[in-house]
């Protein structure tokens, strides 16, 4: 419902939904052959980090795989991704940083970092944030497969990428709070934090120009996340230009109603309102008990499902086919007339195409697809406008949810390649 899942039961195409998972997890690669994960922890630095809880602080680097150009471009092909922008091997990291959890308190996350093999000494920077994905293990960090396209694309192109696990995902603790853009911002911010520190003990320093991307839910994400870094976030990072695809920008008035009007595969809305409603009731009750929001035999099961130990596949299974089987009558009509706490938990993730960028911006998205309907888009190009910025949205027409990612991809690139020129 909310956003890119990546992973999915029906291959709709979703890295929000269901369809992501499905191919990412068939996305598994044997040429990965990953690199042994030798923890290559910097004793002083590391000692340090330890000792203090400075948001952002690198605790340990941890080399997860390292691929040639053909084996990246391989690699895309197996997702019938174009590779022609591909001209460098890549060598990937697993990073684990200080950040804060969504109620502010200390706590660590994991996220991939992936380097050029060649090109410059000194690097630009893609912000790459990820779909929805239930399961922790298909993480970037660690998960061979959907999360890693992206990350794998942009650094075989000739820049940095910082891919950031969420909270509660990777080798993170905890549970991810799905669909709590506060929190998704700040470790993403603090994995670009983490980077950078990276970057400089690998011997290959970031410029600290940052270009963002981001898929389905990480397109929302990449576009708060933008918002971030022109406000001043970081004086290191500067943005320098924002590509986000299929982003689930409004909830309230586009991805919310899509799940009753028929825009949204009732698939999909099964797995993203479960997912939703579970995660945000636990940042801010919805609900006292499971059986207001869930019809039984799924009341008794469904928070469970999302405990970041089941696998896409598994919770497919174990839900309905439609929304109507899932959700009870009375909180339907909630969600499809929301005030109160749930129109407050929709509008605390609106909100992020609020602002005015003074740098490029293009919005990926399409009229087929059936995950993110391209409304988010249109509403997100129409708050920017309000704004003072004319953006363009790009209709890749009747492509699906992962199809609209894998259309987008190689012109993000060709996009950010011909920014950097400009720079």
């Amino acid at each position: 419902m909310i956003n890119g899942i990546g992973n999915g039961r029906s291959g709709r195409g979703s890295s929000m939904g269901r369809r992501g998972v499905a191919v990412a997890t068939a996305l598994v690669v044997a040429a990965l052959g990953a690199a042994p994960a030798v923890a290559a922890e910097s004793s002083g630095k590391a000692a340090s980090a330890r000792q203090h809880g400075e948001r952002g602080t690198l605790l340990s680097v941890t080399p997860v795989t390292g691929l040639s150009r053909d084996e990246v471009a391989a690699f895309l092909g197996k997702a019938e991704i174009d590779a022609s922008r591909a001209v460098h091997g890549v060598r990937a990291y697993r990073l684990t940083y200080r950040t804060v959890t969504a109620q502010g308190a200390p706590t660590t996350a994991t996220g991939l970092f992936v380097l050029p093999e060649g090109g410059g000494r000194t690097l630009s920077l893609v912000a790459e944030t990820h779909g929805t994905m239930a399961h922790r293990d298909y993480a970037p960090s660690v998960g061979e497969g959907f999360g890693r396209l992206s990350p794998y694309l942009h650094a075989s192109a000739g820049r940095a990428v910082s891919a950031p696990d969420y909270l509660g995902l990777g080798k993170g603790p905890g549970r991810h709070p799905y669909m709590d853009t506060a929190s998704s911002v700040t470790a993403s911010l603090d994995m670009l934090r983490a980077s950078r520190t990276a970057a400089q003990r690998l011997g290959r320093p970031l410029n600290g120009d940052v270009y963002g991307t981001g898929f389905s839910q990480g397109g929302q994400v990449a576009m708060a996340l933008g918002k971030a870094l022109a406000g001043g976030a970081d004086r290191h990072f500067r943005l320098r230009g924002l590509a986000p695809v299929a982003g689930p920008y409004d909830l309230e008035n586009a991805e919310m109603p899509g799940i009753f009007d028929g825009r949204i595969n009732q698939t999909s809305a099964v797995f993203y309102l479960s997912y939703y409603l579970t995660a945000q009731n636990r940042l801010r009750p919805l609900y006292k008990d499971p059986a207001e929001a869930f019809k039984q035999p799924y009341a008794g099961v469904v928070d469970t499902l999302f405990d970041s130990r089941h696998t896409e596949e598994e919770i497919f299974k174990a839900l309905p086919a439609t929304v109507d089987q899932l959700i009870t009558d009375g909180f339907r009509e909630k969600l499809r007339h929301p005030s109160g706490a749930l129109l407050e938990a929709m509008r605390a993730q609106d909100g992020t195409c609020a602002w005015k960028p003074d740098v490029p911006v293009l919005l990926h998205a399409a009229g087929g697809d059936t995950d993110v309907p391209i409304a988010n888009s249109r509403s997100c190009a129409r708050q920017l406008a309000r704004n003072g910025v004319k953006v363009p949205v790009i209709d890749h027409g009747k492509a699906d949810h992962f199809g609209t990612f894998k259309e987008a991809e190689p012109q993000i690139v060709r996009f950010f390649d011909a920014l950097e020129r400009r720079s």
